[in-house]
C-alpha cells in the first residue's frame, strides 16, 4: 500500500491553528528537503461540519511521515 493511500480517510488535526478534519487526498512533495527516511506530503483536508452555520472550505497543509525499515 502506498503511503498516500494510507493517509486518505485519516483524521488530521493542526496544532498551530486548531483546524481538523479528514484527509481527502495526499500527494508526495518532492520539492521539500527532508532527512533520510522522512517524506513530505501535501494533503487536502475536509473540516468537520456539525450542520449549523456555513460549512468550512477544505484546506491544504503539508505533513511529514517517517518510515522505518
Amino acid at each position: 500500500m502506498l503511503i498516500s493511500e494510507a493517509l486518505e480517510g485519516k483524521f488530521h488535526r493542526s496544532y498551530k491553528n486548531s483546524r481538523e478534519g479528514i484527509i481527502q487526498f495526499a500527494e508526495l512533495r518532492k520539492d521539500v528537503y527532508t532527512k533520510e527516511g522522512v517524506f513530505a506530503y501535501a494533503v487536502k483536508v475536509r473540516p468537520h461540519w456539525n450542520g449549523t452555520g456555513y460549512p468550512k472550505p477544505d484546506f491544504y497543509t503539508t505533513i511529514y511521515v517517517g518510515v522505518d525499515e
